[in-house]
């Protein structure tokens, strides 16, 4: 076949246009991302009579729970729920599970999200493998200014077969979270091409050790790169398997100055169960089951053999971890902001988090979940009606929780609605850490530990 006949026989694939008015000829909302926030917005905007439309990528609602849906939650079911999702879910005969037990990932879409999905303010106005590729403002790029903000939302949308769609929103909504988008294993955050050439042997996430995952990791030498709840999970459940593959290693890799660091509030905090992880990693580590790299800063991982080799720096000096089987990276994740290019943002040069977010939630600055509450008016953007709220709106930063998110879309729905004054009444109860890292001290690189309530 010549070049000519080649291209001849492709046909473009032309692109759907859907407008998704009302009966009132009114443009929808559109929530990107089918998780726990964007149906918390989904359901206070069917709550305010407000139309609109979900769009999530996956095949089904918390797709990306699923992804880590073994992992049980530190928080329990009561910071959970949304209350406005509540109230549609009582409607339909739900009963709420327990507001003390922990759920799991997959619980709490099994008995939470795929059951508000399926109330009927919610059902018809969900559309499933619907990815978002772009947005932009009808007929105007970026640099145009000039009747801007009158111009509706213009959606690129990729569906099943790889169909492109254009949908219409008066405002936007994006919960599609960082999930997906993990950090690389490079200390300098910067992908590499052997680090991408790697990943048969390189797991992003917290992989379920005891189940499906189990043979690849039993009876390895297995490296984890991190130093938060991920990290400490996945450390436990390695131990956990070595008791029975007593031929396995773990090694854990750590940019942090000292190991004391990641043990948390301990016995102090509010959340039991996220105490508990802290002083459950420090038994581990005073067992010396687990052997330990900090602060050691990965600069290269290369193959030797049949086993990974990384490169790096270990107390000031050069060093390498050698006849590594598995490496499990926990380092985090980041926003993707490809899809918005088009779109006016004031996004945090360091955190890539919501700008007015950033002295929150920056690490730099202090550490703790506990967040002060926020809503539409910090969460608005440079493009009116334009909002991203959920995990994604804290950028790289990791301290976020459901009840944050659901409190944010609850505060952007009343605004959008003309209820100002509910909007800007934020409430918020989290419960403290126990820890809190709060200012630099002067040598500049280390931050000054607080315990107890009230730093941030």
């Amino acid at each position: 076949m010549n070049a000519k006949t080649a291209c001849s026989s492709i046909t473009p694939q032309p692109i759907r246009f859907e407008k998704s008015k009302d009966q009132s000829g009114n443009l929808p909302v559109v929530v990107i991302g089918a998780g726990p926030i964007g149906l918390a917005a989904a359901a206070q905007l069917a709550l305010a009579n407000e139309p609109f439309l979900v769009l999530e990528g996956g095949q089904m609602v918390g797709h990306h729970v699923l992804q880590w849906g073994h992992v049980r939650l530190f928080s329990p079911w009561q910071y959970n729920i949304d209350k406005a999702a509540g109230e549609l879910l009582e409607r339909s005969g739900w009963q709420a599970p327990m507001g003390e037990e922990l759920p799991t990932g997959a619980e709490l879409v099994e008995n939470y999200l795929t059951k508000l999905a399926t109330v009927p303010e919610i059902e018809p106005f969900l559309r499933l493998n619907t990815r978002v590729v772009g947005i932009s403002r009808k007929h105007q790029d970026k640099m145009k200014t000039a009747n801007r903000e009158n111009q509706p939302f213009v959606l690129y949308v990729e569906t099943l077969g790889k169909q492109i769609e254009r949908i219409e929103a008066k405002t936007i909504i994006d919960a599609t979270g960082t999930w997906g988008q993990p950090n690389p294993l490079h200390a300098d955050g910067v992908w590499t091409r052997s680090e991408r050439d790697l990943q048969p042997h390189i797991f992003y996430g917290i992989p379920d050790i005891q189940g499906h995952d189990r043979e690849r990791f039993a009876g390895k030498h297995v490296a984890v790169i991190g130093s938060g709840h991920s990290a400490i999970n996945t450390l436990l459940d390695l131990a956990e398997l070595g008791g029975n593959e007593p031929n396995g290693k773990i090694t854990w890799i750590l940019r942090k100055p000292k190991i004391e660091d990641v043990y948390g509030g301990e016995a102090d905090d509010a959340l039991e169960a996220r105490g508990a992880l802290g002083l459950r990693i420090h038994e581990l580590v005073d067992s010396g089951r687990v052997e330990i790299y900090t602060p050691f800063r990965v600069e290269n991982v290369f193959e030797n053999g049949q086993t990974l080799t990384l490169e790096g720096e270990w107390k000031g000096e050069n060093y390498s971890i050698e006849e590594l089987d598995e490496v499990i990276v926990n380092t985090g994740s980041r926003p993707d902001l490809s899809f918005l290019r088009e779109v006016r943002l004031d996004i945090d040069s360091a955190t890539e988090s919501i700008k007015a977010l950033a002295p929150l939630i920056d690490p730099n600055i202090h550490s703790c979940g506990t967040v002060r509450p926020h809503g539409e008016k910090e969460l608005r953007q440079p493009e009116k009606n334009f909002y991203i709220v959920g995990m994604k709106s804290y950028g790289r930063a990791p301290t976020f929780l459901m009840a944050t998110g659901y409190e944010q879309v609850r505060s952007i729905v009343a605004y959008l609605t003309g209820d100002v004054e509910a909007a800007e009444k934020v409430e918020l109860d989290l419960p403290e850490t126990g820890v809190c890292s709060s200012g630099i001290s002067k040598s500049g690189n280390q931050a000054i530990t607080i315990s107890g309530a009230g730093c941030c």
